[in-house]
């Protein structure tokens, strides 16, 4: 079982590589689309700006091949920015065309709400039942470093939710595109059994 590792050019690709071979993953960091060849899961991390990330997507080649990958069923993983990026939109900073592998729109979060970013530590609250989340109470704890979030057109998309002045979407997923706004891998429990059970799909 092989698991990719895309490099988005945006990613800690050493801290979530760790957490995957940790959980017994034998990963391939991806750094061109001919490094998807084989893969039976892929995960997009990012962080930082969805401009940069999509940029760095689309002068690889990943785009294309991405979209290939998930009409043909294969698993795939977005992590923080690379959650982002698997919606049709974001409006951060100007208005930017995403992978569209989820519908929904990246959002800033409210300018009177708390203060942004959204940094530390939050419950994740069940929406249903997931595979993704078996093993991971309702109530437990992840770490987010986030400014920006995915409005949902359809409830089912929804997984998990977390709460910074609103109800945000935590974790998502649809067929067999899933997305985890947090830091899998500075989340210690929650977030190695989120891999894991990728991992096991």
């Amino acid at each position: 079982m092989l698991t990719a590792v895309i490099d988005s050019g945006v990613a800690n690709l050493r801290s979530i590589s760790n957490s995957l071979r940790h959980v017994g993953a034998n990963i391939k960091i991806a750094e061109t689309p001919d490094d998807l060849v084989g893969a039976d899961k892929i995960i997009l991390p990012g962080v930082g700006a969805f401009e940069a990330g999509m940029n760095h997507l689309r002068t690889h080649g990943f785009i294309e091949p991405l979209r290939m990958y998930a009409a043909k069923g294969v698993p795939i993983l977005g992590v923080c920015l690379g959650m982002q990026m698997l919606f049709e939109r974001s409006e951060e900073m100007g208005d930017y065309e995403g992978l569209g592998l989820l519908p929904g729109t990246i959002v800033r979060f409210p300018v009177d709400g708390p203060k942004v970013p959204h940094i530390g530590w939050n419950q994740l609250l069940h929406a249903g039942d997931s595979p993704l989340l078996n093993g991971v109470n309702s109530g437990s704890y992840a770490y987010f470093v986030h400014s920006y979030y995915a409005q949902l057109p359809r409830p089912e998309l929804l997984i998990a939710s977390s709460d910074y002045g609103i109800e945000f979407p935590a974790v998502v997923g649809c067929d067999n595109v899933f997305g985890a706004q947090f830091h899998p891998e500075k989340s210690h429990h929650s977030g190695l059994t989120l891999l894991k059970n990728f991992l096991e799909m």
